[in-house]
């Protein structure tokens, strides 16, 4: 039995069908054990760490960072038996005629066993450039004299492929990972290429005439970077011209003082001023639920101003107390709380529709989710029966929640079987929205932004803390009577925390 072992990618988590390799943890060559975390994968929900079912050296890396592939895909191989006899060599497990890129790792590599020219002597091969590049055969010697040219072929500078003036037949690499080398991972430049590519490829000079030298010069612009299209690859003054104008254009995309594009993490283009970037991952996940919600579930929107004084004074009174030393006191603490006791006086608001079995489902839990934006996108991780947890533990439950999410380490399971949630715009200084539900939950509240406002209390007018609170609900199980209860009962506890105590 062979004992190249091969990894598949699994389902990280609730009928997923595919994912990113977000970051590769080995490089070909290296030693794992198993359990030994070896790839970081991105899904649609959550950055998951996935661990070696296998203990040995890694022959090949078949995915390269930033490909999606589906559930089931072979993305690395190792050599369980590094030690052993493998006559079938790396490969036998049947993924296709990848070689890899660090070179043979026994007597049957498929490097090593490709047809080689007759080995020159060693003094011969130096003279003859004999710097042998990994998978491209022998560099060709360096002329001592110039050559005339009277096209990009014939010229000794325009990078015609090494390997057939050796006579060695040219291995394209199809797998590269992080431990192999930069000569075996970059392909030698095409024949016919632009003079600029080339020389940016051989780390000779552009070719150009003094005048267009001077040219650039004076613009600042770099002759190794512009695309030559005079004869024999030479630089005109037409292409550092069209070279100085995209340069500009590409300054123009850009705030002033910033040297990039925006988002200048996706592509490009050739202007600089638009960027695309692939929807996948987090975002692709949020569009499709997003509007499977707006699209399914009739959406109602319920809306209370309220007077939370009471509830900033408890919240200062708090950040001083000892027991609740250990943890970050916000109001929104309070307002989760406040939903929890609504939800417990109004248990149908704690339901989801199921239109398959054309059925309504009363949970007799809460997991309360709450909305993060994060760099990958809006996660709802949720805190698992949340309505068992006293202010101390919830606060605790909030803080683990939240760094876990902006660390970008939030679970699928976190993000899972979530009953109803809370969604914190006040945080960006927002008054309040109409948030749309979270798929498979009937009510989601928006907690708006705290202010200091006029207010009529006790027949004054008083400056108070004021925030606005919005219900969304699907109208299909959650009636607008039901709705304004909830929403009532929540604007009731944050007027007056103590009510919590009566409602216990």
């Amino acid at each position: 039995m062979p004992s190249y072992q091969q990894f598949r990618l699994p389902d990280a988590g609730e009928g997923l069908t595919e994912a990113e390799i977000a970051a590769w943890h080995v490089a070909v060559g290296d030693t794992v054990a198993i359990n030994q975390t070896v790839v970081e994968i991105e899904t649609a929900k959550s950055l998951v760490d996935l661990p070696s079912p296998f203990a040995g050296v890694v022959t090949r890396l078949l995915v390269a960072e930033g490909e999606t592939v589906e559930v089931g895909t072979p993305i690395i191989e190792i050599d369980t038996d590094p030690t052993g006899e493998h006559p079938d060599g790396p490969g036998a497990t049947g993924v296709g005629p990848e070689v890899p890129v660090h070179g043979p790792t026994s007597d049957a590599d498929p490097v090593a066993a490709a047809p080689a020219a007759p080995a020159a002597p060693a003094e011969e091969a130096e003279e003859a450039g004999g710097a042998v590049l990994v998978g491209y055969g022998t560099a060709a010697a360096p002329t001592r004299r110039r050559a005339r040219f009277t096209s990009a072929e014939g010229d000794p500078e325009a990078g015609a492929p090494a390997a057939a003036d050796a006579g060695a037949p040219a291995v394209r690499p199809t797998t590269a990972g992080p431990g192999a080398s930069r000569a075996a991972a970059e392909p030698a430049a095409p024949v016919g290429a632009p003079a600029g590519e080339l020389a940016a490829a051989s780390g000779r000079r552009a070719l150009a005439k003094p005048p267009v030298r001077k040219l650039a010069r004076d613009l600042g612009v770099d002759l190794d970077s512009v695309q030559a299209t005079g004869p024999g690859g030479i630089v005109t003054r037409e292409d550092v011209l069209a070279h100085q104008a995209a340069a500009e254009a590409r300054q123009l995309a850009t705030y002033p003082g910033d040297d990039q594009p925006w988002l200048a993490s996706g592509t490009v283009s050739p202007d600089g001023r638009q960027t695309r970037v692939p929807v996948k991952s987090v975002r692709k996940r949020t569009a499709e639920a997003m509007v499977t919600s707006a699209f399914t579930a009739p959406h109602v929107t319920v809306f209370h101003t309220v007077d939370v004084t009471r509830t900033m004074k408890l919240v200062a009174r708090l950040r001083e107390d000892r027991e609740f030393r250990d943890v970050r006191v916000t109001p929104l603490l309070i307002a989760a709380k406040a939903l929890l006791l609504a939800v417990r006086r109004h248990p149908d608001v704690n339901a989801s529709w199921d239109e398959a079995a054309q059925e309504i489902v009363y949970k007799h839990y809460v997991n309360l989710g709450i909305a993060a934006a994060t760099p990958r996108g809006l996660v709802v991780p949720n805190i698992k029966d949340a309505h068992r947890l006293g202010l101390h533990d919830l606060a605790l439950g909030l803080a683990d929640l939240t760094a876990t999410a902006r660390a970008g380490k939030t679970t699928p399971r976190d993000m899972s079987d979530g009953t109803i949630t809370i969604t914190n715009v006040g945080v960006f200084g927002i008054d309040t929205g109409t948030p749309i539900l979270n798929p498979g939950e009937a009510a989601i509240l928006a907690f708006g932004a705290i202010r200091e406002q006029p207010w009529v209390h006790k027949g004054k007018i008083k400056v108070r803390h004021v925030t606005q609170l919005a219900l969304s609900v699907d109208h299909r199980l959650v009636d607008g009577e039901l709705g304004s209860r909830v929403l009532a009962d929540v604007a009731a506890v944050l007027a007056d925390p103590a009510q919590a105590l009566v409602w216990g």
